[in-house]
């Protein structure tokens, strides 16, 4: 069987792949796993009083999938703060602030509004190991003793925490935002409160958009995987910039004053560029992906700052910084991690110190994101073929001719799915047409060389 566990929890269409029964067994199994690992006891009896904190976006969904997480975990001895609606790094926060034992999200990110999420945080706000998830589901259905009587988890709400959160990212910040003109999406989802209020604090001038959730349209026209609304509202209102979050807000984007779009890796250049002069960019490096641009590579050599790459995925980042006492890594897709400040990706914390960037320098963000020149990027995906076969000879000689023809100039990234019959082909070059060219090429390969 696949694994439940995905690379950012479990998800699924929420009544049919996650349901109640599903998200309570979750609760349940992880309450017992980490009590017997020794993280505090889950049957009510020991001296620690186990916590947890819960925390959901706006899907009607999550309202049914809180009720059976809360009913698992209390269950099973476990006291559980109902945070409310608040971004995964809100969540994440404040399962480390108020000392909680482990912390809920449940949330589906940039997914459509059918679909859902439940994700387990550990004791400091950081993910659960594969080892503590892959126990989880092993021991999921497993008989369990409960605690009755005083032994039972206590329920209460606190959507006041959402305060102390606003306030952590808030006293992050090196300068005000005063008289920048802001433009904030957030994408009908979890920061539709948080967000707004935080940047008003923080000293801009906010035009709120995608901040009216009903339960079923979370990301739908709005936040960071549809940002033509964004664009054009910064232009037609003329604000010096946008920002946009997904529906759980653990990733941000933005717009300049032009409407052009500034990813991932333009924010991660201009935060890395502006930290590394300051002497706070932790031992002069930035931890990205495979995926990001060749131009983002080139742009920090330049300015004397070393790339530490990783596998796709921010949970890897994350890991790579930890272990090497790293404190600023992201993805192109806006997952930006400012280990300093956050255990995880935090799309409002992202934004309040790109905007800090732009007010302290005086700087428009166009001319700061210029730091960097993308080069072209065509992927193609191959589908229908056999993923096992990625590293077969003849394409590992196609790929040397290749890297050889493009030089320092471009690149080029095989990577077979993870889940499907797919291989991806990603090629740079140093113009659009000749990045084209080589990856149809490669592509042509690996639909003969990989069936």
């Amino acid at each position: 069987m696949a694994r439940l566990f995905g690379t950012d929890g479990v998800r699924g269409v929420a009544g049919r792949d996650l349901t109640a029964e599903l998200a309570m067994d979750l609760s349940v199994a992880a309450a017992h796993v980490l009590g017997d690992a020794g993280a505090f006891s889950a049957t009510g009896s020991g001296k620690h009083r186990p916590v947890a904190v819960v925390g959901r976006d706006p899907r009607a969904s999550g309202e049914f999938l809180e009720a059976a997480v809360v009913a698992g975990l209390a269950a099973s001895g476990v006291d559980v703060l109902r945070l409310g609606v608040l971004p995964t790094p809100a969540v994440a926060h404040l399962t480390a602030a108020l000392g909680a034992d482990l912390g809920v999200m449940l949330s589906a990110s940039h997914n459509p509004a059918p679909d859902n999420g439940i994700k387990f945080l550990a004791r400091g706000g950081f993910k659960l190991s594969d080892a503590d998830e892959d126990e989880i589901e092993r021991r999921l259905g497993e008989e369990w003793s409960f605690p009755v009587g005083s032994g039972v988890g206590r329920v209460r709400d606190a959507y006041g925490e959402a305060d102390r959160y606003i306030s952590h990212v808030l006293t992050t910040m090196t300068a005000a935002l005063d008289g920048l003109n802001v433009v904030v999406d957030c994408a009908h989802g979890a920061a539709h409160m948080v967000a707004p209020e935080a940047l008003v604090r923080a000293g801009a001038r906010v035009e709120a958009i995608g901040a009216r959730p009903d339960g079923l349209n979370i990301n739908d026209g709005h936040g960071s995987t549809h940002l033509d609304k964004l664009r054009q509202v910064v232009i037609s209102r003329g604000a010096d910039l946008g920002v946009a979050y997904d529906g759980d807000a653990d990733r941000c984007l933005a717009v300049d004053h032009t409407g052009a779009v500034v990813d991932g890796d333009h924010i991660m250049a201009v935060l890395a560029a502006a930290m590394h002069g300051e002497g706070l960019l932790a031992k002069d490096t930035v931890v990205a992906t495979v995926m990001s641009n060749l131009g983002f590579k080139l742009a920090m050599r330049d300015a004397g700052i070393t790339v530490v790459e990783t596998s796709v995925g921010d949970r890897y980042v994350l890991e790579r910084m930890k272990s090497d006492g790293f404190n600023l890594g992201g993805e192109q897709s806006g997952h930006v991690i400012m280990l300093d400040h956050a255990t995880t990706g935090d799309g409002l914390l992202t934004s309040l110190h790109l905007l800090g960037v732009v007010a302290k320098s005086g700087v428009p963000l166009k001319e700061l994101a210029a730091v960097m020149t993308p080069l072209p990027q065509i992927l193609i995906n191959v589908k229908d073929v056999d993923r096992g076969k990625a590293s077969v000879p003849e394409l590992v000689a196609a790929v040397t001719e290749a890297e050889a023809e493009l030089g320092e100039a471009g690149r080029v990234l095989i990577r077979p799915s993870g889940t499907e019959p797919m291989i991806r082909v990603m090629v740079e070059a140093a113009s659009e047409e000749h990045a084209t060219q080589v990856a149809g090429r490669l592509a042509a390969v690996v639909r003969t060389a990989c069936v």
